[in-house]
């Protein structure tokens, strides 16, 4: 039994560090700030990744669903890279969809090119809006960090 005075060991989260100068996510970085969040955190084994919508490096979307799950996915694509892992790493996916009714298709096309078998487990939500109008997919990732 331990004594009453010891401490447990506490697992500091360690916020993924985005390169200076990073193409994809240089516009974004006043935006970690003002709204409060990381882009991407390494805790318990595991990379969480804020959800990334269909967003251009210069913050304009694309009309189309399929672009703007293909710059979702880039973007993920990147926070894995810099972690050191790609997308056979990920085990949970939750992707938020406006008009799902109307966009699942094209999602799904894009989705196929990106992520192979062995999937990773993945919900996918219907959602009535985004944080700006215009947008219509957002994904967000947990992957398993290698030993």
């Amino acid at each position: 039994m331990p004594a009453r005075n010891e401490t447990k060991e506490v697992m500091v989260p360690d916020v993924l560090q985005i390169p200076q100068g990073n193409e994809m996510f240089e516009g974004y970085r006043a935006a970690f700030e003002t709204y409060g969040f990381s882009p991407a955190v390494k805790s318990k084994g595991f990379l969480y990744i804020s959800g990334q919508v269909g967003a251009r490096p210069d913050g304009t979307a694309p009309d189309s669903v399929a672009g703007q799950t293909e710059w979702a996915l880039k973007r993920i694509q990147e926070l894995l890279r810099i972690a050191g892992l790609d997308f056979s790493d990920l085990v949970d996916v939750t992707s938020y969809h406006v008009d799902i009714e109307h966009t699942l298709a094209d999602f799904m096309e894009v989705k196929q090119r990106f992520i192979q078998s062995p999937y990773p487990a993945w919900s996918i939500i219907g959602i009535s809006g985004l944080s700006r109008p215009e947008l219509k997919v957002e994904i967000r990732a947990v992957a398993a960090l290698r030993d």
